[in-house]
């Protein structure tokens, strides 16, 4: 075997053969050429998109970025795509094959292919025999991700809906309660307004409306009135202080609910395309010259072994 790799025999051993090594690797070069044709090896046409995440938060450490690839790398949207594309018939794998959802996975994998991006981006990349097909899949792997991110969103956002819709219908009722004890205390009690009543009772027991004179004051109403605040008015200052409490409360509830409501109700996008698929007009798979290049490599490495070992058994 050191003989082999001595360069002085190696260049005789080549010498000697050249026109056999020359036909082998000819005939190696042709047949390569053949059945690396589309009659032997169905060409792919390759289709890509680049893309950023867009409205989403992160889970717990991961970034928008990873729960996108984990998104689009979802058996949800593997599914979808299966479904959509009839990829069972496209690829056709027999649906009685033992191993048919594996070897249906399994080629699905091999034609699509979804990486992150040195840049935080996500490269989408199909292949397909036709290149519109190719092009239509990573368009609709986008579709289906914001089509998956919408429903993930818009579940959350009826969740807090409906707990906001909750807490709004429990405020209305203590405020409705405030309100019906403030008009039983206008009512029943005449008491309305703690301050200026006080003012107008304080007057009307001095004798001082206005300056006019006293027999014109209806001593018994400021007289009952003011027994009436005696006895109520730390309820109605409560009461009043109680119902801008639950009011302020109630406006806040009641912005948090309409805000969960218009992100519910909105048609957002959930990815910024940087780069759009198209239809390639030149296969990517194979590279027929890279095949033939191999093949012609290997096939004269191989001969010179051969011949080396046939040289050897001579000596």
């Amino acid at each position: 075997m050191d003989k082999l790799f001595n360069s002085a025999h190696l260049i005789n051993l080549i010498a000697k053969w050249r026109f056999h090594l020359l036909a082998i690797v000819i005939i190696a070069a042709i047949l390569a050429m053949i059945f690396s044709g589309p009659a032997f090896i169905t060409p792919l046409y390759k289709s890509h998109a680049i893309a950023y995440p867009a409205n989403v938060e992160p889970y717990a450490d991961e970034s928008e970025t990873e729960q996108m690839l984990q998104i689009l790398n979802s058996q949800d949207i593997t599914d979808s795509m299966i479904a959509h594309f009839d990829l069972a018939k496209h690829y056709e794998i027999n649906p009685d094959y033992k191993y048919f959802k594996t070897a249906l996975y399994d080629t699905y994998h091999e034609h699509v292919s979804i990486n992150k991006t040195p840049y935080e981006s996500v490269r989408i990349e199909a292949s397909d025999k036709s290149p519109d097909t190719a092009s239509m899949m990573v368009d609709a792997l986008l579709d289906f991700y914001d089509k998956k991110i919408a429903h993930l969103h818009k579940s959350k956002s009826k969740e807090v809906i409906e707990m906001y819709g909750i807490q709004l219908y429990k405020k209305r009722k203590v405020l409705d309660s405030l309100k019906r004890e403030l008009t039983r205390l206008g009512v029943e009690e005449g008491l309305l307004e703690y301050e200026s009543q006080s003012q107008e009772i304080m007057k009307g027991y001095l004798g001082t409306i206005d300056g006019t004179n006293r027999s014109q004051i209806n001593s018994k109403e400021v007289e009952r009135l003011r027994k009436n605040m005696e006895k109520g008015s730390g309820q109605l200052i409560e009461l009043v202080h109680m119902i801008g409490y639950e009011a302020a409360a109630y406006v806040e509830v009641k912005l948090d609910y309409e805000m969960a409501q218009r992100f519910y109700d909105s048609n957002l996008s959930y990815s910024n395309i940087i780069s759009a698929p198209y239809p390639s007009d030149k296969k990517s798979y194979p590279i027929r010259w890279l095949i033939v290049l191999l093949v012609s490599t290997a096939t004269f490495i191989m001969s010179l072994l051969i011949i080396f070992f046939i040289e050897n058994n001579k000596n």
